[in-house]
């Protein structure tokens, strides 16, 4: 398992403050309102690229199951509250994701604005992976350090097909060098956020 996890290494720029994990924990049932919010908007984000993009053949074959197994892991994570007498509590603002969208060009041609949408969804999913690891190897938990650790190998896997589907639609060198741009910036914007325990980016 130990190699296993060195290869989630994702091309982040910067790592999580290795206090997020701990402060995490102690904010549990936060963590879990906030993840199983993550979740639904994951799989919405999936509808949304197959209700913009329904003649992209690759892209709608790719994202469907991805959509299943988002809103999947949103029952998963309501199970995991229910099993410890809480509930699920409103949505609250994802700050992380609302910078996160400034990286998105503006204006351009159709296939960057499209590859754009892969990459901001491809950079939730590597973070989301981290932050999954990070509770993996940190929560005395058992049931959650498992629960985390199918879900960091999951969202590894939704982050790759992001990253593919950018390539179906424009050349690779271009995709990585615009790759390389949203990590500097995601960098810079989680240098600057405070440590919070109570939300999952």
């Amino acid at each position: 398992m130990e190699l296993e996890l060195k290869n989630y290494t994702l091309g982040l720029k910067l790592p999580t403050d290795p206090r997020w994990a701990n402060i995490a924990e102690m904010n549990i049932e936060d963590i879990l309102v906030d993840h199983a919010y993550c979740e639904q908007k994951a799989a919405t984000s999936c509808i949304s690229l197959i209700v913009q993009y329904p003649d992209k053949e690759a892209l709608v074959d790719v994202m469907t199951p991805v959509v299943a197994e988002e809103w999947s892991h949103f029952e998963r994570v309501l199970e995991q509250l229910k099993k410890r007498g809480m509930k699920l509590g409103k949505p609250r603002k994802d700050e992380y994701v609302i910078r996160i969208q400034q990286i998105l060009i503006k204006g351009g041609k159709p296939e960057e604005r499209l590859v754009d949408k892969l990459l901001l969804n491809a950079l939730i999913e590597a973070r989301s992976c981290e932050r999954f690891k990070n509770l993996h190897l940190n929560i005395a938990d058992e049931e959650l350090k498992k629960f985390y650790f199918e879900l960091m190998v999951s969202e590894a896997g939704h982050y790759r097909n992001f990253l593919a589907l950018a390539k179906e639609y424009m050349p690779e060198e271009y995709v990585m060098n615009r790759w390389q741009e949203f990590l500097e910036e995601e960098a810079k914007i989680i240098s600057t956020l405070e440590v919070r325990g109570d939300r999952m980016h």
